[in-house]
């Protein structure tokens, strides 16, 4: 896999990732990651296939992910170029402004925390998980 690939590759494959990744391809996987948010904290992350920023800031949630295995948030990883009308109904449904990338930590059905590009980071996360 040439350079070109790795960087825009669109057919990411999230098993290889220590991050346990749920896709989130449709609004009534939305609705209910925001009803398990009434559980456990859930994070969406939206993801630009087409973007090496978004890219980046994918990587360094996967290269960070520290958790241990079965505990943390509930992660859903949004493919937002493949998926755009779930993407919007993420902004719609939890008031946040579209971002790419984005990580929107959503508690009891709302986004209380968001952040976009060099600001996502585990680091961040872990501070409003606290």
């Amino acid at each position: 896999m040439g350079l070109f690939d790795k960087i825009f590759n669109s057919a990411k494959n999230e098993s290889s990732s220590k991050l346990p990744w749920k896709k989130l391809e449709s609004i009534d996987m939305l609705e209910a990651a925001i009803k398990r948010s009434f559980d456990l904290p859930v994070v969406i992350f939206k993801h630009s296939t087409r973007c090496s920023i978004s890219s980046t800031a994918l990587n360094r949630l996967e290269r960070g992910w520290d958790f241990p295995a079965g505990e943390g948030p509930e992660m859903y990883y949004l493919d937002l170029i493949a998926f755009r009308q779930v993407s919007n109904a993420v902004a719609d449904q939890l008031k946040v402004h579209h971002e790419s990338p984005q990580l929107i930590l959503v508690k009891n059905g709302e986004a209380v925390f968001d952040a976009s590009h060099n600001y996502i980071t585990i680091a961040e996360l872990r501070e409003e998980l606290a």
